[in-house]
């Protein structure tokens, strides 16, 4: 269901005009094509740039970025088409919702006048390698070295589950510059990267469960020569700090397109359960069905007060680390249930790929993971309280 037909206060018209036009480049450019990102493991690119030509690719960045000089809200716009058109490979929420905004909050002006137009028509892709084999929720524990060089740094180690690893063309890199300080030895490093660069290697692109036409890879390090001077706030030590103020909107992000797929699996449900006939009527008539959906329905309504509440928040400044965990945890598991109740409205055909709600049983159940598992959500809610 496109976000048009929602009526939340942080949807002007203007926002209107835009989903619209987001939803014609889902379902009619990305969507078709969804099956082919799935053989091959990743999108194509030239879908990013296409993107970048209509002007909804980097609309949250400003103008003299290359941007489109909108809000947080247009960010939120486009996550939630992509989720209602089902078309999740495109990894924009990660080259423009966090990487764009990382370099926007800390890289120099010259960095941004040169990354940013870049990530903006679409040209290069975006992604930020913080996971690491033996660590996952647990940033302060990562143990890729920049060890310092001259005017450079050479990286030592490798990452997991980066998404966009397999296209990227900018990275940043959680590193420790300092073994010895624990979360104060962390940094930030950008690096310009392309399958030539010497001491960078693309691993594999890892075989998941769901989600199979997004890449997420494994990236090695071995004497990556990265500029001094990309060392994101410009000093040493900043990372664990940058990481912790940016991940909120990665949290939130998150949210935005699990409430799509809760939305979009209630609608598909409906529309089966009303063709779909058993017992002599439609399956819609029958009072367990309807109670389910009632209570999808009402849990994905209530979800979506939450969420708007959010997005305001966050557009204006507001929203605290706290509440956006309780949005990525609540939402996300809330999502969980929704799809698995819906999915058992189709019968055996929700468990067959050709009716997406058996992608999206799928696809959905890395939210839970990502961006901080939610088990980590509620030990952070819980240090607010």
């Amino acid at each position: 269901m496109s976000i048009s037909q929602f009526s939340a206060s942080w949807i002007d018209e203007d926002l209107r005009d835009v989903a619209h036009l987001l939803q014609d480049y889902f379902v009619k450019e990305v969507a078709p094509r969804e099956e082919k990102f799935k053989a091959q493991g990743h999108p194509d690119r030239d879908l990013y740039e296409r993107a970048g030509d209509l002007g909804l690719s980097g609309m949250s960045i400003p103008e003299q970025y290359g941007g489109g000089g909108g809000t947080f809200a247009n960010l939120a716009l486009l996550l939630h088409e992509q989720a209602a058109a089902d078309a999740p490979s495109m990894g924009f929420a990660v080259s423009e919702g966090i990487v764009a905004h990382y370099l926007l909050a800390y890289a120099s002006e010259e960095q941004k006048l040169r990354w940013l137009p870049k990530l903006c028509s679409g040209e290069w892709i975006g992604a930020i390698a913080m996971t690491e084999p033996g660590t996952g929720s647990d940033l302060q524990s990562i143990t890729t070295r920049a060890r310092r060089d001259g005017d450079h740094y050479l990286v030592n180690g490798s990452k997991i589950f980066i998404s966009n690893g397999q296209l990227c063309d900018l990275l940043i890199i959680a590193v420790k510059t300092d073994t010895a300080q624990g979360a104060k030895g962390i940094s930030l490093l950008v690096a310009e990267v392309n399958d030539d660069t010497p001491g960078f290697t693309r691993g594999r692109n890892l075989e998941k469960v769901g989600l199979k036409g997004q890449d997420t890879s494994e990236l090695f390090f071995e004497d990556l020569r990265i500029p001094a001077e990309n060392v994101l706030g410009g000093v040493e030590g900043q990372g664990f700090y940058q990481l912790m103020k940016q991940l909120p909107q990665e949290r939130l992000i998150t949210a935005i397109m699990a409430q799509a797929m809760s939305e979009a699996a209630v609608t598909a449900a409906l529309e089966y359960t009303k063709d779909r006939e058993a017992f002599g009527k439609p399956l819609f008539e029958l009072q367990n069905t309807r109670f389910e959906l009632a209570e999808c329905a009402t849990i994905a309504r209530i979800n979506r007060v939450f969420l708007d509440d959010c997005i305001v928040k966050h557009t204006n400044g507001e929203l605290d680390a706290a509440t956006a965990s309780m949005a990525k945890y609540w939402i996300t598991d809330r999502t969980g249930e929704i799809i698995d109740r819906c999915q058992q409205l189709f019968g055996g055909y929700g468990y067959c790929l050709e009716y997406p709600i058996a992608g999206m049983y799928a696809d959905n159940r890395v939210l839970r993971v990502l961006a901080g598992a939610n088990e980590v959500m509620k030990e952070l809610i819980a240090r607010s309280l």
